[in-house]
Order: C-alpha cells, then sequence, then structure tokens
C-alpha cells in the first residue's frame, strides 16, 4: 500500500458515491417508497456525500415495468418528481446505463434537459466497443462519465491493459475497479489498482473502486484501494446491495476523517430506514453461500436463490457450485 496520510488527515481529492438506491435495489427490485428516497437524499446532502446513485436507466422495452420499481428506469420526470432539481448543492446525482441494457441514446436526453449530473456506464471486457461509444454520447450531451469494468476477475491482465487503453482514450473521468463477485483480497487490489492509476496517469484521467462483500473484503479492499490512490469510492448504506452486499458507506466516512464528511446522518438514516427495511424482510449481507461464491469466483446468482428459496442445506450447495461429489 502507497503512503496513507496521517492517522487524522484526509485526502481532499476523493469523492464518495452512495450506490444504495442502485446496487441495494437489486435487493428488492428497486421498489423503494418515495419517502424512502426523499430520506436517503436528505442524509447524502447532511453527510456531505459527493454522488447519490438513483438507479439504473434501464430500456423499458427489454424489462417489465409492472415487475420493478421506478428506479430501475429512473427517469428524469421520477427524480424530478421525488427529490427534486437538486439545484445549489454540493450533491450530485447520478445514474448507471449498462451496456446493452439501455437504449442511451433515446433516454439519456442532454444534460441541459435532467437533473442528473453523472452517467456511470457498466460494461464487460468484451463490450468495450459500445461502452466507448456510450461515454462518447454522454460526454456530449454534458455529462460527466464513469465507467465500470465488471467481473475483472475473470479477465486476464493483457485484456483488461486493451480495455483501460480504449477507455481512457474517450473523455471518460473516471474508471473504477469493481470485484463483481467479492473474490479478490487487499494484495490482489493493490496490484490492479497500480495497473488502473498506471493509465490513469497516462491520460489525466481518475480511478474509483466498487467493492463486494462475499468474502467480508469489501472494506478492506476499499481500504486498500484509497491508499493506492484511487480517488471515487462507491458504498452504500449498512452495505445495502446485490447479494452479500457492498462497503458500508458508514465505514468509508468514519475511516475518511474528512470534515466535510458527518457520519451522524448516515447514523441516524441508517437507524430510521434500513435497519425497518431489514426487519420487513429484504435480504442482503456476508453469509456462508455468498462466502463460496467469493471463494470460488463465481456469479452470486446461484447464491441469491439459494437465499430466496431459504435453503439451509450449505453442504449441498458446496457440491453443487464445485461439482464434486464428498
Amino acid at each position: 500500500m502507497k503512503e496513507l496520510s496521517a492517522l487524522m488527515g484526509y485526502r481532499e481529492s476523493i469523492k464518495v458515491l452512495d450506490a444504495t438506491l442502485r446496487d441495494g435495489g437489486l435487493c428488492n427490485d428497486f421498489f423503494f417508497k418515495d419517502e424512502f428516497v426523499k430520506a436517503l437524499y436528505r442524509a447524502n446532502l447532511r453527510a456531505g456525500v459527493d454522488y447519490m446513485e438513483v438507479g439504473y436507466r434501464a430500456d423499458k422495452q427489454m424489462f417489465d415495468v409492472d415487475k420493478f420499481g421506478k428506479w430501475k428506469f429512473s427517469s428524469d420526470e421520477d427524480i424530478l418528481d421525488v427529490i427534486g432539481e437538486n439545484k445549489d448543492t454540493g450533491l450530485k446525482l447520478s445514474i448507471m446505463a449498462d451496456v446493452g441494457r439501455c437504449n442511451y441514446k433515446e433516454d439519456i436526453r442532454p444534460k441541459s434537459e435532467s437533473p442528473i449530473d453523472l452517467v456511470r456506464v457498466a460494461t464487460y471486457v468484451h463490450t468495450i466497443p459500445e461502452c466507448c461509444a456510450m461515454i462518447d454520447d454522454a460526454k456530449k450531451k454534458g455529462y460527466e462519465v464513469s465507467c465500470n469494468i465488471m467481473a475483472i476477475s475473470n479477465a486476464g491482465e493483457k485484456d483488461i491493459r486493451c480495455a483501460l487503453d480504449m477507455i481512457f482514450k474517450t473523455d471518460v473521468d473516471c474508471i473504477y475497479i469493481v470485484d463483481s463477485y467479492g473474490s479478490l483480497y487487499p494484495e490482489q487490489i493493490q496490484r490492479i489498482a497500480a495497473l488502473y492509476t498506471e493509465y490513469a496517469a497516462k491520460y489525466g484521467k481518475a480511478v474509483g473502486m466498487h467493492a463486494h462483500n462475499n468474502q467480508q473484503m469489501a472494506f478492506a479492499n476499499t481500504i486498500e484501494a484509497i491508499g493506492d490512490g484511487v480517488d471515487w469510492i462507491d458504498a452504500t448504506y449498512l452495505g445495502m446491495g446485490r447479494g452479500a452486499g457492498n462497503c458500508s458507506i458508514e465505514n468509508v466516512i468514519g475511516f475518511l476523517r474528512n470534515p466535510k464528511y458527518n457520519l451522524y446522518p448516515v447514523i441516524k438514516f441508517i437507524e430510521e430506514y434500513m435497519e425497518p427495511l431489514k426487519a420487513d424482510g429484504v435480504k442482503w449481507g456476508y453469509d456462508i453461500q455468498y462466502l463460496l461464491s467469493g471463494l470460488f469466483n463465481q456469479h452470486p446468482r446461484d447464491a441469491i436463490r439459494f437465499t430466496t428459496e431459504g435453503r439451509t442445506d450449505l453442504t449441498n450447495y458446496y457440491k453443487e457450485i464445485t461439482a464434486q461429489d464428498i
């Protein structure tokens, strides 16, 4: 790990993005109540969070609007109706647009017509050309743009280098290290961060970190990334996110010790909204099935199915995902 600031110091270049509505929406099909969203927005404002991701901008021709809440699609109209114009605040709003799962040319309007500030393009290594086209489109429309290259634990270094070179040649503002399967460890993050920051320095861009908690490494990996020069940090309230969840924003804000951030509104929102959400049966967080999917570097879809089906036969699950007859 590169040199960290003194215990009470902080790095002004770091930005914190709250991904609760977007990644957390994968736990409840994006059916958040308007009151929840408004309160989350207010909490982020008071906490000094830099960006709030309000959901996906998914294509309504591809996804059944009756099966998902509004934040699967996060239209400008819904954002304005629930959150408002968000003018003259220190908080910026963002959406995520998946390559192949959005109609970005029509559904992402020019920045002058939208309350959104940042478009986050999500891609895999094999869809980089379309990703670059989406980045160019969003930049021309006036947005900040970041890129999440997903599932890098399944990609070789040569492919990652090629992807970084192609994306950083666009006008993208930041590329994220994404541990999609929660399979990476801090020493691996150190090497990956060195690779990403090498290209970022070459092109004058930033690097971000998006960690999943399958092996309870999300916070440790985020700390490692910060120490290695990564500046954009994704986190969620109480770690809410797909499967095992994400790095928790309460940990991140506590760790950063930057006076611009305020932990109390985060804790208050967790008490008043996140804990009741869990009590109502919305599930996320570390469990053995997610540990196994992380250990074996697998997509958590089978572990999620194991959870939703209420299964407890962990040894059978182990044999299923490893194809071993023990």
